[in-house]
């Protein structure tokens, strides 16, 4: 039997709306810091992060630009988790830590993203200060217009700005917003032929929306709403994606699609007991999707109400969420915070077993095992932690501190000083070793 395709197109398009959005942001939280290595010695070049699945292993920190590097990483992390509070305190630590144009950038970042305003107007005059390029203070500036409402103005000032991918980005957004797509997908063309990588990859995006759109021309103006507001949330952008995505839910309540996005956006942006309404109109919509448990538990975490957050959490797992790290890792989170620490250890245990497990695992689990007062259980953990990842340096630390609690001396000694071998400067593992003495 042939499906009509006045019913057929809207199906698809949701599909492709979901698949898109959650592929895209489990995407980002499987990414790593490989090539931050290998930017180690340009500390103001763009940070990108490589989809290869894995972590950094040897971390060789010479001097305070390479601690920067590491808080830069710390923060690139937790934004793609969407914990931006976190991840302005890392980027704050790196400005302090002379991470120069590219720390003060990510800072701004995660300020716009958190509507820390004071904040930003503080990291724009430091960025002026360092010798930021103007048209790239112009188009923070103007996003902050944008952001408020103030159309005008930004318009006035694009327009007077000299030419540039910065500018174009910016009267493409500002297309995007009022509606003038034609002027929208003109300018984001303009800037996909730019100089500048970042707004090249964000246009892409925006343009990729319009593709995906094109390709059923019988659909609504909401879909292109939607389609067009995942593509802002992509290039953190929710500020603006949520006053268009007000305007799809309010004319069409069970666009289940619509409502992740929406409930999405307002946990990145700091809204916890929105993001839980938006959420629970998709949950309703479509109780058994693991993504929208997933999204749910974020915002009853938020909302610090862990044991709902660890409800859903199970639900997304038994489901089949992927990845099921990231469920692990939350679950073991909000047991810690109810005081369940034998649930967390649980959890952490299970994520010490997978191939790519982290040191931060390692980590978690062997103190995790130690506030338990199982010793022994921290020494096998942080023993394979070494197995595991023999050239970081942070996993014989954690050795060293799990044979000092089990009276280990000698495997203590030699675990700190193996670690100061491939880490000279971990002054954690210096500490240890000279209290052994």
């Amino acid at each position: 039997m042939k499906i009509p395709v006045r019913v057929l197109v809207p199906v698809l398009l949701a599909l492709l709306c979901a698949g898109a959005l959650i592929g895209f942001l489990w995407w980002q939280l499987s990414s790593s810091s490989h090539a931050l290595l290998r930017q180690a010695r340009t500390p103001d070049a763009s940070t990108e992060l490589a989809f290869t699945g894995s972590v950094i292993d040897t971390m060789i920190p010479i001097d305070s630009r390479d601690q920067a590097l590491l808080k830069l990483r710390e923060g690139d992390l937790l934004a793609v988790r969407g914990e931006w509070a976190d991840a302005e305190t890392a980027y704050a630590e790196a400005v302090k830590l002379e991470g120069g144009l590219t720390a003060l950038r990510k800072l701004a970042l995660a300020q716009l993203q958190r509507r820390n305003m004071a904040g930003l107007q503080e990291t724009i005059r430091s960025l002026k200060a360092a010798g930021a390029r103007p048209e790239d203070v112009a188009l923070i500036e103007n996003i902050v217009l944008l952001r408020t409402g103030e159309l005008t103005t930004a318009r006035r000032r694009l327009e007077d700005a000299t030419d540039t991918p910065q500018k174009h980005y910016g009267l493409a957004l500002l297309g995007l917003i009022e509606g003038s797509h034609d002027q929208a997908k003109q300018e984001l063309t303009l800037v996909t032929g730019g100089w500048e990588p970042v707004l090249r990859t964000n246009a892409r995006t925006l343009l990729a929306a319009y593709e995906e759109f094109a390709v059923f021309p019988e659909s609504s103006d909401v879909h292109l709403t939607t389609l067009l507001s995942r593509a802002l949330a992509q290039v953190q952008e929710c500020e603006l994606a949520l006053p268009l995505l007000a305007q799809v839910t309010r004319v069409k309540e069970d666009y289940r699609d619509a409502w992740i996005v929406q409930g999405y956006c307002e946990l990145a942006t700091e809204r916890p007991q929105q993001a839980l309404t938006s959420l629970e109109h998709a949950y309703n919509l479509n109780p058994e999707k693991p993504e929208i448990q997933y999204f749910l538990a974020r915002a009853h975490a938020a909302l610090n109400e862990h044991d709902n957050a660890i409800t859903f959490l199970e639900y997304a797992l038994q489901n089949g969420f992927e990845p099921k790290s990231e469920v692990r890792r939350l679950i073991a989170t909000e047991s810690l915070k109810k005081g369940d620490a034998s649930a967390a250890l649980a959890q952490y245990k299970l994520l010490t077993e997978e191939p790519g497990a982290t040191i931060e695992t390692f980590e978690g689990a062997v103190s995790t095992a130690l506030s338990l007062d199982r010793k022994e259980e921290a020494f096998t953990l942080a023993s394979l932690a070494t197995n595991r990842l023999p050239q970081n340096a942070r996993a014989f630390d954690l050795l060293g501190l799990a044979a000092i609690e089990t009276g280990k001396k000698e495997e203590a000694r030699s675990a700190l000083t193996k670690a100061l071998e491939l880490d000279p400067y971990l002054m954690s593992a210096k500490e240890r070793l000279e209290k052994l003495k």
